[in-house]
């Protein structure tokens, strides 16, 4: 990492490590790469369940807060992605996409027919997106239906169509 990002990671990492300490769940945090790692081992079962939340949406949420709140009043161009980690909750949700993305590929190969995959969170979905853009997905393409909190994902086999927003 460059001097400034390890200026920046420390600064979130501070920053994550008060905003525990404030909601009653004081735990180390340690900067790994461009991720912010809260200490499982510090926190309780009830603890690290309620930061994570129910399928990852308190994680996500903190997620959030640190890009908004880290990245306020920072030029575009110097901006800062940060990731949040509890437990590798984050490895094994990616690993559950891409097992889901999968199967609904699969599933459009075999049946020629778009396939509605289940609620994913917004960050879920551009993952998915993201996924599926690559040549080996050629065939299909993505697109997402409804509105929050019901937005879905789409998988359908490739149309040259334009898709929906």
């Amino acid at each position: 990492m460059s001097e400034v990002n390890d200026e920046k990671m420390e600064r979130a990492r501070q920053w994550l490590t008060d905003l525990l300490d404030l909601m009653a769940m004081s735990a180390a945090v340690s900067v790994r790469d461009d991720t912010l790692e809260i200490d499982a081992a510090q926190l309780d079962e009830p603890r690290k369940d309620l930061l994570l939340g129910r399928d990852g949406a308190t994680l996500d949420a903190l997620q959030y807060l640190a890009n908004a709140v880290l990245n306020l009043h920072v030029p575009k161009e110097e901006q800062q992605a940060y990731t949040v980690e509890l437990d590798g909750y984050r490895q094994r949700r990616e690993a559950e996409l891409r097992e889901m993305t999968e199967a609904a590929v699969a599933q459009v190969r075999e049946t020629q027919k778009e396939y509605e995959m289940q609620p994913l969170s917004a960050a879920e979905r551009r993952q998915v997106h993201m996924l599926l853009k690559t040549d080996e997905y050629a065939d299909v393409e993505t697109f997402s239906r409804g509105k929050e909190p019901h937005r879905r994902l789409v998988v359908r086999p490739a149309s040259g169509e334009p898709e929906e927003s």
